[in-house]
């Protein structure tokens, strides 16, 4: 008789790449998302390991007793318990690097369509504004000679930096700590970086420290030149300021790509003329998106085929 696979748990949804790699190599089980687990105790104990896209509980690591991975889809890790998962040995993946460049490459994007507002002149030639009421208004923001502050420095932010460079802008970050060998300036703290800048690039995680860390005070030391920029968490930016300071001209723009209960937009947001808004898309790529769907594979196939894996996060190193 052939030995029995293991038994990974797919919570929700997930990448169907990540599905039809498990089928050759494990026994699949689904659950919905959301608590309490609901799986039988036999199945329960089968569970060795977690592809997850989206939230994984302390209670759930408890009614799963032989759970060894939980593999995230994201660089994000922020919905599984990973102080929970580090208590009981679990060891925790993610999906850096594969999707840097694809980030990158959005914000940027995103920071020229905020303040040459591309979309909007787009909209007004397909709308044949154009040929009937001549030529779309100046912009009245422009990259040249910006000030670019990044919030945040590591993988993602430092490609972000890289791509910054060839625009000729200056720029400046802050972090918990200074970066070594960084070519860029340093600001000891968010607030003196937004009143250094007139451009606000946020690429943090969400913890508790970055809980809507951009406030009144950060957005009114960005000044009405200023432009905000968001790929990193909704949770990071009070959204109600921000509405306000797009409103009454506390800051000129704000490119967001990310939002505090997504999906849900505030309609005051929709409504802004110099606010320029993605559906959380700095990632969605096919090739980028299969990339990350591999990872998670590749990081349970290593797991149980000789105990390593790919990508641990910090906080649950393997042993």
């Amino acid at each position: 008789m052939s030995q029995q696979k293991s038994a990974i748990l797919v919570p929700g949804k997930i990448h169907p790449r990540v599905l039809d790699r498990l089928q050759a190599e494990f026994d699949i089980l689904t659950a919905p998302q959301g608590a309490p687990l609901e799986l039988g105790e036999a199945d329960a104990a089968r569970v060795r390991g977690i592809a997850v896209s989206g939230a994984v509980p302390a209670a759930w690591m408890e009614r799963l007793p032989n759970l060894e991975i939980i593999a995230n889809f994201g660089v994000g890790y922020d919905g599984v318990d990973v102080a929970a998962a580090a208590s009981r040995g679990i060891i925790v993946t993610n999906t850096p690097d594969v999707l840097d460049d694809e980030v990158a490459d959005t914000t940027i994007a995103l920071l020229i369509n905020t303040v040459r507002q591309l979309p909007r002149t787009e909209a007004y030639l397909r709308e044949g504004r154009w040929a009937n009421n001549g030529p779309f208004p100046l912009s009245p923001l422009s990259l040249r000679g910006r000030h670019v502050g990044l919030f945040g420095l590591g993988r993602i932010g430092g490609e972000i930096a890289k791509r910054l460079e060839p625009f000729k802008v200056k720029i400046s970050y802050h972090t918990r700590r200074p970066k070594a060998d960084c070519p860029y300036g340093y600001h000891a703290s968010l607030l003196d970086l937004a009143a250094a800048v007139d451009t606000l690039i946020c690429i943090v995680p969400k913890t508790a420290e970055t809980h809507k860390a951009i406030d009144a005070a950060v957005l009114k030391a960005l000044g009405p030149n200023g432009v905000l920029i968001n790929v990193g968490r909704g949770w990071s930016v009070d959204e109600d300021a921000l509405i306000a300071a797009l409103q009454d001209g506390t800051i000129a723009a704000a490119g967001l790509d990310v939002f505090q209960e997504e999906p849900k937009v505030p309609q005051a947001l929709i409504d802004l003329p110099n606010a320029s808004l993605l559906p959380h898309v700095a990632s969605a790529s096919v090739p980028t998106r299969n990339a990350m769907a591999d990872l998670v594979v590749d990081n349970l196939i290593s797991w149980f085929g000789n105990g390593t894996v790919l990508t641990p996060v910090p906080e649950t190193p393997p042993k």
